[in-house]
């Protein structure tokens, strides 16, 4: 089973989702729901297009966008 890389990023820089105690067990999720950060990465692994995923689950475009954007800043090496 592969490591999930999503969950080695610092979420917390991340202003499109929040991490709130007793909230889905302290998940990040995007802010304002209950609908874990990583429900995006897990849908567009299985096929769907981002499209797909802001009509099935309570997030818009932007905020999709925000957190594909800030993984992909993620894995920039860092500046020197």
């Amino acid at each position: 089973m592969q490591a999930n890389p999503t969950s080695q990023l610092d979420w917390s820089k991340c202003p499109a989702v929040e991490s709130i105690p007793g909230k889905v067990g302290g998940a990040w999720v995007f802010t304002g729901t209950r609908t874990p950060a990583a429900v995006i990465f897990e849908n567009l692994e299985d096929g769907l297009t981002i499209d797909e995923v802001v009509e099935q689950f309570p997030v818009t475009r932007d905020q999709v966008q925000a957190v594909l954007e800030f993984a992909a800043r993620s894995l920039d090496p860092p500046v020197a």
